[in-house]
């Protein structure tokens, strides 16, 4: 049986370490995929992306996809369905009147806007993290950074790609959330906020508002844009790809995560666990007052979204299975890093009650939660300490949920009730492990899907899906529940009371340990 090219939806995800496509087919499965590694870089204390390498590596993902495609069928992949484009969150990507880039790609990894993120919340009365567009930009005005008086468009990684591929300024509204706050009754930025910010810079006399530089508030399921025939160049140089094709809102990869777990209802929740790691807990309305380590988004059809973020997850991990892998080069042996990665992760359950003695630090960059602007990954350990590989990888894995945890607590004292958690991301792939110590680290159920190592790219999919094919009047979470997770089968892992407490005297020694990295931070330069 052939495949109907007008039935599929591609979902496309600019994530901090990989770029990847996802093509699905109209029973939401994943037909064919591709994918291309890149990485960030810190220039001149700024971490950044170059976006010549950004379009490079989308055309190699979506290559790899294409021919994919053709392999299993035997057919151009001429047209889809429906696109949808999705990236990390927040950032800086500011542009003139003709199109130029005024500034270098700010992501979401700098920690460079404190004195900005804290002016405006208290002006706002609404936490701004230091990740947040406007809180970039608010940054470049206090340090009189002359690109601002040229600003004609500020965007984000997926709504900047979006723009070109459509020419269409947009973005949809979980990822303009990271931009400026929403207001949830009109499901655009708040006109209250808007309003007090112009009055904070009216002084600069710039020719823009901050309303007229920003993006267009999009909701899930409306269409927005065609794809152009400079786009169709831009995605598919070898021309292949026929413009005309309709997307979706841009998302960002906090949407995705809460599509592709299902979780864009009340009391439901996901963590979203890779190079960042963040929890996003869908609430009934607003907390009863702001915390600097709680950020308030929204799902991609408008709903309020409590989100712990954290700057720091698996770089550090990452170096150390790197570290391991050329160990075996040395000995002319060659092993499969996933192989590895399962190995390590199966080992840490072996781990002594008190992980050894040892103890560390996983913050390569700042991290907002616990006020660090920098980073120095640390590993420390006594004299009698036990060094071994499955306390070490423990040491490791309760290090990286740490300070996640320090935000989870402060969700609980405010009353934000969670039943369960879904899983997603890399951490998960390996099976029963990363589950299994979540779950005891936050005290929560945790369950994992069979989309659980790839859900971003086919959460954005389905996204796309549900632009081009729900029902009059039906909602997100009745698309999501009805037509792609009814029969979808979850895995659940309790927490188990000698994991709680031993992840719990883990975080005592934890919170010391940061003492150590401020001096660290201090010192080494």
């Amino acid at each position: 049986m052939g495949l109907d090219l007008s039935k599929t939806t591609l979902g496309i995800e600019l994530g901090s370490t990989r770029i990847k496509a996802v093509l699905i087919d109209e029973n939401f499965r994943v037909i064919a995929d591709g994918e291309h590694y890149w990485e960030s870089t810190f220039e001149n204390q700024i971490w950044t992306y170059a976006l010549d390498e950004m379009w490079d590596g989308l055309q190699n993902a979506y290559k790899d996809l294409k021919e994919g495609v053709l392999l299993k069928y035997n057919i151009p992949l001429t047209t889809v369905g429906a696109i949808g484009i999705s990236g990390m969150m927040h950032g800086y990507l500011p542009f003139d009147k003709d199109g130029n880039k005024l500034a270098r790609f700010r992501t979401w990894r700098n920690t460079i806007t404190e004195d900005a993120a804290n002016k405006l919340s208290e002006l706002f009365q609404f936490t701004i993290p230091q990740r947040w567009s406007v809180a970039h930009l608010y940054q470049s005005i206090l340090k009189e950074e002359k690109h601002v008086e040229k600003i004609d468009f500020l965007t984000t990684l997926s709504a900047y790609v979006h723009w070109q591929l459509t020419d269409k300024k947009v973005i949809g509204i979980g990822e303009a959330s990271g931009m400026f706050p929403i207001d949830i009754r009109t499901n655009n930025y708040d006109k209250h906020m808007l309003k007090k910010f112009e009055h904070l810079i009216e002084e600069k006399d710039y020719h823009w508002t901050l309303e007229d530089i920003l993006p267009r508030v999009k909701s899930a399921g409306e269409q927005a844009g065609h794809l152009t025939e400079k786009g169709a160049k831009l995605l598919d140089p070898s021309g292949v790809l026929q413009p005309g094709i309709p997307l979706c809102p841009p998302e960002g990869d906090a949407g995705t995560g809460m599509v592709a777990t299902n979780s864009v209802s009340e009391h439901t929740g996901n963590i979203s666990a890779g190079t960042s790691i963040f929890a996003m807990i869908v609430l009934q309305d607003y907390l009863s007052d702001f915390y600097k380590e709680i950020n308030i988004v929204t799902t991609p059809d408008g709903k309020p979204v409590a989100m712990v973020h954290c700057n720091n997850f698996t770089s550090d991990i990452n170096a150390w299975v790197d570290m391991f892998e050329e160990l075996f080069q040395l000995m002319g042996s060659s092993v499969d890093k996933s192989e590895l990665f399962t190995l390590l992760f199966k080992q840490a359950l072996h781990a002594d009650e008190n992980l050894g003695g040892l103890a560390s630090c996983n913050y390569y960059s700042g991290e907002a939660i616990t006020e660090f602007d920098e980073g120095r990954p640390l590993f420390v350990r006594m004299p009698d300490s036990r060094l071994n590989i499955a306390n070490f990888i423990k040491t490791k894995i309760y290090t990286a949920l740490a300070t996640l945890k320090i935000g989870m607590d402060i969700l609980k004292k405010e009353g934000v009730k969670v039943e369960n958690i879904y899983g997603h991301g890399g951490f998960f792939k390996t099976e029963k492990v990363g589950q299994q110590i979540m779950a005891d680290a936050l005290n929560i159920p945790v369950s994992v899907m069979e989309v659980a190592g790839d859900g971003g790219p086919w959460g954005m999919a389905i996204l796309a899906a549900y632009s081009l094919r729900k029902k009059k009047e039906q909602t997100l979470d009745e698309f999501l529940r009805k037509e792609i997770f009814g029969n979808k089968e979850s895995k659940k892992k309790y927490p188990l009371p000698k994991g709680v407490k031993q992840f719990d005297n883990y975080m005592d020694k934890f919170k010391r340990v940061l003492e150590i990295e401020r001096n660290a931070i201090e010192l080494l330069r």
